[in-house]
């Protein structure tokens, strides 16, 4: 084993201290091997790799079964090697067994804390749920000043702002949306602040009624009375699936883009959305 404050041998008679006490601030993976253990051997460095290169986001501590009984007994441990995750003094995950080195770097992965701009954005997400969008817009703000490429941030930002009708401040972010996996939901976004920005500068058609439905469907999103735009564009679906090169039927999407998709008034007009295209 190569020494390291992030790896530890420990005993019965010190695991209260190097393991339990330690884990109240730093998750401790303990390794339950034997000498005559071969799949501990193979086992080993991969852990101690990832313990040695994890820069101390949690301590490796190796428990000889043949020399603390104890020990393994306590923990129940029945095959070797056995892997048991400890944090806050309990048993937080484990696995049995030799297992894939990507299974391994997985368990060790979803161990390591959150970080602060992870929590961060996790709090606007939730106020974007809550549909607190003014709240959500400082903090997606805030978020952009230090990471102004992350994807996930200009996403959450995009939909505050379009939620509160700022829909020519969330075409400039989306005319610059980098290449991602969020990509594709941004786009979704788009027909919608395109057409709040048409709208705001008075650039809708109104020829038609139809065209005046729209129009009126549009300022009602402005002013972020969303159920009642939503009821507005099935009325000109109705008449017309297609109505404006199919403008109708994007904003319509858009807008159920900006919620939460398991609220059941959601559900309920995606359902409305089906059968009036369908």
């Amino acid at each position: 084993m190569t020494p390291s404050h992030f790896i530890v041998n420990v005993t019965e008679a010190d695991f209260e201290y190097e393991v339990l006490s330690y884990s109240q601030n730093t998750p401790v993976v303990v390794e339950f091997w034997a000498e005559w253990c071969q799949p501990c051997k193979l086992l080993e460095p991969i852990l101690e790799n990832l313990a040695q290169t994890s820069g101390g986001s949690f301590r490796l501590a190796r428990v000889d079964v043949d020399a603390n009984p104890n020990l393994a007994l306590r923990y129940g441990v029945r095959t070797l090697p056995t892997v048991k995750a400890i944090h806050q003094a309990e048993v937080v995950g484990e696995f049995a067994g030799m297992q894939p080195e990507e299974r391994i770097r997985d368990f060790i992965a979803h161990l390591e804390p959150p970080a602060e701009d992870s929590l961060a954005i996790e709090r606007a997400e939730s106020l974007l749920k809550q549909q607190n969008w003014l709240a959500a817009e400082a903090l997606y703000r805030q978020l952009e000043e230090q990471d102004p490429a992350n994807p996930a941030i200009l996403l959450g930002l995009v939909k505050s702002l379009l939620a509160q009708g700022k829909g020519s401040e969330a075409l400039f972010i989306l005319n610059y949306f980098p290449a991602s996996r969020e990509y594709a939901s941004a786009e979704l976004l788009r027909p919608l602040a395109e057409t709040m920005s048409k709208a705001s500068k008075n650039e809708l058609p109104d020829i038609t009624e139809l065209d005046n439905m729209f129009r009126n469907s549009l300022r009602l999103t402005i002013k972020g009375n969303h159920p009642a735009a939503l009821d507005g564009l099935l009325d000109v679906l109705r008449q017309q699936k297609r109505f404006a090169n199919d403008r109708a039927r994007q904003v319509f999407v858009a807008i159920l883009e900006l919620y939460d998709p398991q609220l059941d008034f959601i559900k309920q007009y995606r359902s409305e959305l089906a059968s009036v295209l369908f």
